[in-house]
């Protein structure tokens, strides 16, 4: 019997556990629209996969509305997987390296499934249709199959700070 070979095995099964779920893109990603970039809508986290939420950012194309016709640019190079149409609005979904996806809407695509596309490429403009239409351009990622704040990827997301609460402290940090 080989101890060594096991205790190894075994080390790489529990160190497994402890890989960091998402490994950072290697550049941030850029914002799928034109300067100004004004947030209409942030993200909102859905309590469950089938709870109410917001699946993403609501992006003004101009800085006041989304142009029907304004371009729409690759977030980070990937490969499209889905160009087409969603019940009422044309969606545009690139992968991406680490399990990671965008999505674009509405949005009519000039690029089309299985295609490379390079970061900050032209990709689509924006189209009328969905819940932004002639309002905003919604931007949405997932990881792993999970919806999450597309912020995480465009550096807009603030390192939480906890402020002190005013008066003394009481021994054991009661107060």
């Amino acid at each position: 019997m080989q101890l060594p070979g096991l205790f190894v095995a075994a080390a790489l099964a529990a160190a497994s556990f402890f890989v960091p779920f998402a490994v950072p893109p290697t550049e941030p990603w850029v914002w799928p629209l034109t300067p100004p970039h004004r947030v209409l809508a942030e993200y909102v986290a859905p309590a469950t996969d089938y709870s109410a939420g917001h699946r993403g950012l609501d992006l003004a194309a101009n800085g006041l509305t989304a142009d029907v016709g304004a371009p729409v640019f690759a977030v980070s190079a990937g490969v499209v997987f889905f160009a087409g149409t969603v019940v009422d609005r044309p969606v545009l979904s690139i992968r991406h390296a680490g399990d990671l996806s965008s999505s674009v809407e509405p949005v009519t695509a000039v690029v089309s499934a299985g295609e490379a596309v390079a970061r900050g490429q032209l990709v689509g403009y924006v189209a009328p249709g969905g819940h932004c239409s002639a309002r905003c351009v919604h931007l949405g990622a997932r990881l792993h199959g999970r919806y999450v704040s597309p912020r995480l990827y465009l550096g807009g997301v603030r390192r939480a700070v906890l402020l002190p609460l005013e008066g003394p402290a009481t021994p054991g940090g009661a107060r």
